[in-house]
């Protein structure tokens, strides 16, 4: 999520977002990624929490090693990520490192806003206590990670800054794509395919409500609870399928290649604060919020404030509820990069061939994934993720799971080609095509998207 919008709540809207809405339930089509069933609110309760919760661990149970990639090592790596770098980033660098540390992530890229007269090369960069950090940046709509200084370059046209951003090897990805859909991907060496900042924009409704909950005490205390007991599952309630950044990436990769990234967009800026202003008046707001920016609550609208208020004075904090500290965004969603070892050059290069896939692994350990082609004249497998092969007569292509899945879609070119479940499947492939993988998981009844492949090339 990014900072809380400010929200005016006319008295009229109170009732009404005071329940929760319908599941959402359509017909589905067997070729199209499943509807989601419940909404965020829904998804927020304590009930479907613990039923969530209690799927993934019985999943984890049928867990299955997959053979590792001769010669390559599966790193977690974290995108577009920001620490101590804005007015809205509540986070820093040694705490979003120990919380690296804690998650098991093995690279950050970090995405500093540009801050001129700052170089955001002059950040982190190698290892630090196991954690190799990429300095780079959030600016003109895209994520960049030059290999060397380009502040005198960063007001060039965009086709001569991404030059020299990807000279010698430097990585630039078009980011934001609700933003940006008709961009053209010239020059760049991919983009992001989900982004956790868009899931926040579109959901102004479930951020009017958590507003309405934070003047009520009895539901602050519910929520207090739920994000103590279950924070992964809280901050995964408003993930959605990435259709839109899919669409945009299916659309782009049959003219050229395009490795496809999670974006984080992890700020540490949501810690929800309620504050006294008067006998009579809250201000709603996250802590990097300054006071006068914050929105204004009257009792006389929600009596319940009264309660909160017992015992305080003006200027008090009656409730502060952190919703993303990094350690649940890096668990909610990485980039699984396959490269020889640890080390800046072998990230780099994975990432611009595509050896990579997006995982939630909030919902399931993802380690192990594997999608290949094999000719069935070979011993071993032909291509791997990322990789181009020709079209022969006797290629078929595998995807590999550590869980069983409830869907497995094998798309090409953006329709799906295959469909199945378990553990695997196997496509005997007769025509050309851009081919990616997606495995989805069942948690409380609903299926959801756990993992997304960079696609396997076929010309």
């Amino acid at each position: 999520m990014s900072a809380i919008p400010s929200i005016s709540i006319p008295a009229a809207l109170v009732a009404s977002l005071l329940c929760f809405f319908g599941d959402g339930r359509f017909p589905e089509n067997p070729t199209a990624p499943p509807t989601r069933r419940l909404s965020t609110l829904e998804r927020m309760r304590i009930p479907r929490l613990e039923a969530v919760h209690t799927d993934i661990g019985n999943l984890a149970k049928q867990r299955r090693e997959v053979p590792p990639v001769q010669g390559l090592r599966e790193f977690r790596v974290i995108c577009h990520s920001h620490a101590s770098d804005s007015a809205h980033t509540g986070g820093t660098l040694p705490e979003m490192l120990a919380d690296a540390k804690r998650a098991g992530v093995h690279v950050i890229l970090l995405s500093d806003h540009f801050r001129p007269p700052r170089d955001f090369m002059a950040g982190w960069r190698g290892i630090h206590e196991g954690v190799l950090f990429i300095p780079g940046s959030e600016a003109r709509g895209f994520l960049i990670h030059p290999q060397a200084s380009i502040m005198d370059r960063m007001d060039l046209p965009v086709p001569e800054l991404l030059r020299s951003v990807t000279t010698h090897g430097g990585l630039a990805f078009l980011s934001h794509i609700e933003e940006r859909f008709d961009h053209s991907m010239e020059g760049l060496d991919g983009l992001e395919i989900y982004n956790r900042h868009w899931d926040a924009k579109r959901d102004r409704t479930t951020l009017i409500a958590l507003a309405l909950k934070l003047t009520n005490a009895r539901e602050v205390a519910v929520l207090a609870e739920a994000l103590r007991r279950f924070p992964d599952e809280i901050l995964a309630a408003q993930i959605d399928y990435p259709s839109d950044y899919l669409e945009k990436w299916d659309s782009e990769t049959p003219r050229r290649r395009l490795t496809g990234v999670a974006a984080n967009d992890c700020h540490h800026n949501q810690v929800f604060v309620v504050k006294m202003a008067d006998e009579n008046t809250v201000i709603i707001g996250t802590s990097i919020d300054p006071d006068d920016r914050m929105q204004r609550v009257s009792a006389l609208l929600r009596p319940s404030i009264r309660e909160l208020m017992k015992g305080h004075r003006p200027g008090d904090s009656l409730v502060r509820l952190d919703f993303d500290p990094y350690l649940p965004s890096f668990h909610s969603v990485c980039t699984h990069v396959l490269a020889p070892s640890l080390d800046e050059p072998s990230i780099r290069e994975a990432l611009r061939r595509g050896r990579a896939f997006v995982a939630f692994d909030w919902m399931g350990d993802s380690s192990g994934f594997r999608f290949e082609a094999n000719a069935r004249s070979a011993e071993a497998p032909t291509a791997w993720v990322g990789d181009e092969i020709h079209l022969g007569g006797s290629l078929e292509l595998q995807a590999r799971f550590p869980l069983p899945c409830s869907r497995i879609r094998l798309i090409r070119n953006g329709t799906q080609a295959a469909f199945a479940r378990g553990y695997s499947l196997r496509h005997r492939v007769h025509e050309p095509g851009v081919y990616r993988v997606e495995g989805w998981l069942r948690l409380d009844g609903e299926d959801r998207c756990w993992i997304l492949s960079n696609p396997i090339y076929v010309r």
